[in-house]
């Protein structure tokens, strides 16, 4: 009879928790400890909550380890004790250093949501969607001090239509590797799988997104600015500030919209259009954004957003003003 994998998972995001859910259900895994970020802020009553893996294992009845920095000596005993077969990381969120990545018997395995050598780094589900990329996908990969840089063991693909959110995408390919990580980390842990050597001459490195990455500028191409109500959504949102016509200065997020043809209209400014918001863009083109979240208030629809302005027209102000 065949051991079970002892199985040590450091995990964080969305993307980990089907893959988490995989692994404590199945028997071929003896899942030795869950670990996570510190519980943080959120909402504007700034609660400590959970990270949404940490979240998750718990309602699995999971243990979970809270951990400030998992490379300390007294972290890296506490794991060497347990002397996992392998360690699964899934959007952690910290960097390993070289005597974490030894703990294990045979290696510490990342499971990267791009096709690497594209995208490593941060970001990469985000990056996918902005570039309008027709394919994105997951990596088992051998971690090793670099960033994302390790030989690839299992890559699976995932045919994109332009359609895809920052969230659904997530999901999506967390339940594609979810669905072969048994599999994977056993055909790894039994030298089935011969890891191939990333090219570094092809390899793009993406950075983490902060708030003001999802300020629009109204001179972009009406498509990059589609592409990114879908790659920062849910945060930071694709967000634009506008005046009204008594000047005043307010914002909005925007949640779903569409690029039009045969509208010639500046950079921010609104064609006059009852019930609809039509945009002018960069290259002559134009945005009809059909739902929106004004500041600090409830996810609508561009119709009713017009008729809560009474008939005036938003003017929207280009980045070259903000």
């Amino acid at each position: 009879m065949i051991e079970p994998l002892k199985i040590v998972f450091l995990g964080s995001g969305p993307i980990a928790v089907p893959i988490l859910r995989v692994l404590a259900q199945s028997p071929e895994i003896d899942l030795q400890a869950v670990v996570s970020q510190l519980d943080r802020p959120a909402g504007r009553k700034r609660i400590l909550t959970p990270t949404p893996l940490a979240a998750a294992a718990l309602d699995m009845g999971l243990e979970v380890l809270r951990v400030a920095d998992v490379n300390t000596p007294e972290f890296i005993s506490y794991l060497s004790d347990i002397a996992p077969d392998l360690i699964c990381v899934v959007s952690f969120g910290q960097i390993l250093k070289s005597p974490l990545l030894a703990v294990p018997r045979i290696c510490c395995v990342n499971v990267h949501a791009s096709l690497l050598p594209r995208y490593r780094g941060a970001s990469p589900i985000v990056q996918a969607i902005l570039n309008g990329d027709g394919e994105s996908g997951v990596c088992f990969m051998q971690m090793e001090r670099g960033l994302d840089s390790g030989p690839v063991f299992r890559e699976l693909r995932l045919e994109l239509d332009h359609t895809e959110y920052a969230d659904s995408l997530e999901n999506e390919l967390g339940e594609l590797a979810a669905a072969h990580a048994v599999r994977t980390l056993q055909d790894i842990a039994g030298g089935k799988l011969a890891a191939a050597i990333q090219d570094p001459a092809a390899a793009t490195v993406c950075r983490k997104i902060a708030k003001r990455d999802g300020m629009i500028d109204w001179h972009f191409p009406a498509e990059r600015i589609e592409a990114m109500t879908r790659a920062y959504f849910p945060w930071p949102g694709a967000a634009a500030s506008f005046r009204n016509a008594a000047g005043k200065e307010s914002a909005l997020t925007i949640c779903a919209a569409r690029c039009l043809s045969g509208y010639e209209l500046p950079a921010g400014c609104c064609a006059d259009l009852p019930g609809r918001l039509v945009v002018g863009c960069g290259c002559g083109e134009a945005l009809e954004i059909l739902e929106l979240i004004p500041s600090g208030g409830k996810r609508m629809s561009a119709a009713a957003f017009r008729n809560g302005m009474r008939g005036e027209l938003p003017e929207f102000i280009t980045e070259a003003e903000i």
